[in-house]
Parts: C-alpha cells; sequence; structure tokens
C-alpha cells in the first residue's frame, strides 16, 4: 500500500472539524472517548443523564466547539429532540459513539423485571433509539461512521462477578440482562452495517472486558489468566473506538473488537 493511502489518527487534526457524539460521557469509557476524539480535532458533544461539567471542562481544552446536554436514551422524545439540536447548531453528524450504559450484576433468580427492563432500555433501546435519530443525517451526507459499545458479555455470557455477591450463583459472570443487552448490541450492529454500507455509513462496535471505572469499582476481577494480565482503562477502549471512527477504518464495517487483554479470541 502507498503511504499517500494511510490514514494517521493519533495526531491532532485526524477528525479536524467533524462532529462526534459521544453517549454515557460524564465519566468512565464515554469521557475517555470524548476526550480522544477532542484529542484529534473532533468537535464533541457529550451526551449523559448526568452532569458532563468535568467531560465538557477537558474536552473544551481541545476543541472550544465542543458542548454537552443532559439526555435519557431511553426516551424517544429527549433523543429526537438532541439530535435536532445538534444538526440545527453543527449542520451534520459524523461520528456517534453508543456508550450509555448500566449494569445488573446478579444471578437469574435474583433478576427483577424492573432490573431486566433498565438494563435492556438503557443498553439496547437507547442505542436503537439514538442510531435511529442520527441515520437520517448521515444518509444525507452519505457518509458516517456509528461506533457501538458493546461488552465480551455478549458474546460468552457474562465476564465478571462482585466478590460475595451471588459468586456461586454467577459463576464469574454478569447478570442475564446486562448480557442479553450487550449481545443484541451486537446484532444490531451487523444490521445497521448491513443496511448502511450503500449509504456510504459504517458501523462496528468494541466489546471491552473488565474495564477500571466507576461503575465497576468494587467487583472482584481475576487477571492471571489473561494474556495481558491487568485490568483495562477506559482510554484502551477509547482508543479502538478512536480507530473505528476514523479513515484508517474505512473498509472495516460490522465488526466486534475485542479490547479485553485477551480473554476472548474469535
Amino acid at each position: 500500500m502507498e503511504p499517500q493511502h494511510l490514514y494517521p489518527i493519533s495526531g491532532p487534526g485526524g477528525l479536524e472539524g467533524q462532529v462526534a457524539i459521544v453517549t454515557g460521557a460524564a465519566r468512565g469509557i464515554g469521557r475517555a472517548c470524548a476526550a480522544a476524539l477532542a484529542r484529534v480535532g473532533a468537535v464533541v458533544v457529550a451526551l449523559d443523564l448526568q452532569p458532563c461539567d468535568e467531560t465538557l471542562s477537558a474536552v473544551r481544552q481541545l476543541d472550544d466547539r465542543s458542548t454537552s446536554s443532559r439526555v435519557d436514551v431511553t426516551r424517544r422524545s429527549d433523543v429526537e429532540a438532541c439530535i435536532t439540536g445538534i444538526v440545527r447548531q453543527y449542520g451534520r453528524i459524523d461520528v456517534l459513539v453508543n456508550n450509555a450504559g448500566v449494569a445488573a450484576r446478579m444471578s437469574l433468580e435474583a433478576t427483577t423485571d424492573e432490573l431486566w427492563q433498565r438494563d435492556l432500555g438503557v443498553v439496547l433501546t437507547g442505542t436503537y433509539l439514538m442510531t435511529q435519530a442520527v441515520y437520517p443525517a448521515m444518509v444525507r451526507q452519505r457518509c458516517g461512521r456509528i461506533v457501538n459499545v458493546s461488552s465480551i458479555s455478549g458474546k460468552i455470557g457474562g465476564a465478571v462477578s462482585k466478590a460475595g455477591d451471588a459468586a456461586d450463583a454467577l459463576a464469574g459472570r454478569t447478570g442475564p440482562a446486562y448480557a442479553a443487552a450487550k449481545g443484541g448490541v451486537l446484532a444490531f450492529t451487523r444490521w445497521v452495517a448491513k443496511d448502511a454500507g450503500r449509504h456510504g455509513i459504517r458501523c462496528n462496535a468494541v466489546c471491552p472486558g473488565p474495564i477500571e471505572t466507576e461503575m465497576t469499582r468494587g467487583y472482584d476481577y481475576s487477571v492471571a489468566n489473561q494474556p495481558i494480565p491487568r485490568l483495562g482503562q477506559p482510554e484502551d477502549v477509547a482508543e479502538a473506538v478512536l480507530f473505528l471512527a476514523s479513515p484508517a477504518s474505512s473498509f472495516i464495517t460490522g465488526q466486534a473488537l475485542n479490547v479485553d487483554g485477551g480473554i476472548v479470541m474469535d
């Protein structure tokens, strides 16, 4: 391949002026994704149900055009109003990172209908509503990149459990609602990829393993059997998201990239 066909993404300007939405951006992986996208020149719109003040402060040091908004991704009215406002303000949407998530780490017996609906609502319905809302803008542009944050739990049926909290019943796995929701995200990713390619839109997923964030603090992880024996950091996931959001992955769609230290190899 000739050098001019390669696309650098690590330095400033890789996504200069492109509008990138990140959900679940108030902390953890979402905040790291927002910072990574801003670092390469993207205008970041940070969305979360919680305040994004710290995230916005960090990304505005890199791009002062970035904004944030409080959005409940499970509510169609919230999502559609938000996307309409973003298109009105910026005129386009280039990247969507569906990261918003919650996790009920419980056994099947302990899972309630409310927890089931909560996990599926935020993780799966939220991904669907956000993708559906940005789709018309991306179709009009004839380009766009959608990156969904799934999990290795969506591939293998759960990854980790909390020490002393129904650990025997869970057998080291996350709860059934979380696994089902993340598995649904993978199927949805592939469906969108098959439909979107004709419009110049790519859709991929990342599948983190155990990542050290506020959401996972206090849980018992064994990394001894991982090929890379450490917990992942939010920045590890963010760099994978950045790759899939950039021109460097221009011939990749419908894929699920594991970011897990080698736990899952497929």
